[in-house]
Formats: structure tokens, sequence, C-alpha cells
């Protein structure tokens, strides 16, 4: 797909890419000047940056901007995001972080995804296994992956990756709770819940050499509050979920039953 192409499936089909940023003031405008080469329509979430952010947001007057005082956590951000894009009539929206992690090179591919499961919600897929990466990112994710499979029965390769696709107008009504990083777990799991398919899109990924990365994550307090979310979830799929979705096959199993055999009755009464 060349730009131009690009551009039109943009507008085509009401998709924006959603930044949240906080205090990434070294990469932001790197960052926005790649998404423009292949659109505009582009959310930017300013969560409280308290660097030279808003110098750089000044930058570009004609993007759709949304920011307030106190960083609030990238969560509160992203649902934020959500609600704007969605009052601006945004059907998906693309999230990217703002550290230079992610490459705007693999729009192409997020959409083409997209375009084949217009109903998922997609998940850029890392390759963790570079030398560059961190342990406690590679071990973050196996984490992960293994309780997302436990709560949804679903096996993915990243569950913790922020370039994804989110089909935003089809995930109204689902109620979330959290705020900050584990945001980006609960929304995998809730929207599975509600029928969303949760796949992964392979991407590529930056980490820059130790000492010059810029981080927000906080070790012990983050992984603390994943930590009880994820016992939250398993404790909730344990007692109402999978005990739902096995009586939807049960009842799918004797409705698809009876109507058999109701339809052999009237075959046989034809006879």
């Amino acid at each position: 797909m060349d730009h131009n192409e690009i551009r039109s499936l943009f507008y085509h089909h009401k998709i924006c890419v959603l930044i949240p940023t906080y205090n990434n003031g070294q990469t932001l405008e790197r960052v926005l000047t790649d998404v423009l080469a292949y659109t505009d329509q582009l959310v930017v979430v300013n969560d409280g940056s308290t660097d030279n952010t808003l110098e750089i947001l000044d930058k570009f007057p004609d993007l759709p901007q949304v920011g307030y005082a106190h960083n609030q956590g990238k969560g509160f951000a992203l649902r934020t995001g959500f609600e704007f894009a969605l009052a601006r009539g945004f059907n998906y929206a693309i999230t990217m972080d703002s550290d230079g992690q992610h490459f705007a090179a693999d729009l192409p591919n997020m959409l083409a995804a997209m375009l084949e499961n217009p109903d998922a919600l997609l998940v850029g897929a890392r390759n963790m296994d570079q030398a560059t990466v961190p342990g406690k990112s590679s071990f973050g994710n196996k984490f992960s992956n293994f309780w997302f499979w436990v709560t949804t029965g679903i096996r993915m390769s990243d569950t913790q990756s922020g370039y994804r696709v989110y089909p935003i107008r089809r995930m109204q009504g689902i109620t979330f709770f959290t705020r900050k990083f584990e945001f980006e777990i609960e929304v995998l799991v809730r929207s599975s819940w509600k029928g969303i398919p949760i796949k992964n899109v392979p991407v590529k990924v930056f980490y820059p050499e130790k000492g010059k990365r810029i981080s927000h994550f906080r070790p012990f307090k983050d992984f603390t509050r994943i930590s009880i979310l994820n016992t939250v979830l398993v404790t909730i799929a344990l007692l109402y979920i999978k005990p739902r979705d096995a009586w939807r096959v049960l009842k799918k199993k004797t409705s698809d039953s009876s109507f058999v055999s109701s339809y052999s009755i009237r075959k046989s009464q034809m006879r």
C-alpha cells in the first residue's frame, strides 16, 4: 500500500492513531512526525507531562489534543483518548507509545490485519528474543501471557505491547476499573469476555541500550497492581465467566439437538 492509499483507509474506516504521552520529550516530536507521514488522523493525550512536552505539541497546532495538569496513568490516558476519539466519530484507535519503541512503518501491517479482522482487538507481537530486550520486560510478558491464558483460554505470544488496534466502537459498554499500566491487561481480558477476538500481529520494536531507556514503569508498585488485578480476574473467570461459557455451550448443544430431532420428526411425518 502506498501512502495515499493508507491515508484513504484511515478516513474510510474512521481510524485514528492514539498516542498517550508522559514526559517523553526526547522522542515525542519524532514519533509524531513519523506517524504524520502516514495519516493526520492523530490524537495525542498529554498525561500531565512536566517536561517540554507542551512546547513540542505547540509545533503541531492542528493535531487534536487532550491534556490535564496531573499525571493519572497510562490506563486513564488511554480511556480518555478512547472517549475523545468516539466523540469525534472514530471506530478504531491504533495506539502507539511515545517513547520511540514503536515504528510508524508498521502501520500498514496493522491496517491490513484490521481489514482481515474488523471485529478483533489486535496486539503487536514483538520479538522478545532480541539482545536489547530488558530481562524484566521479557519476564513480565511471559507472566502476563500465562495469566491471560488462565483467564480467557487464549494463548498469545505478546500481551504487553502497547502497539494495538482497538475496535473502540464495538468496545462501548465494557466497564473498566484500572487506570495505570495494568489497564492494558484488563482491557484484553474484559474485551475477550465480551466476545471480541484477541489476536497478535508481528511488529518491530526498538529498545535503547541500558542507561538511555526512559521508562515510567515502577517495578514494585506496578507489578503489585498487576498481580492484584490478575487475582481478581482469575477469581471472576473461575466463579462466573467459565461457568457462564460452559452453560452457553450446553444450551447451544441442547438447542441444536432439539432442532435436529424436530426436523427428523417433521421429515418422517412427510413420508
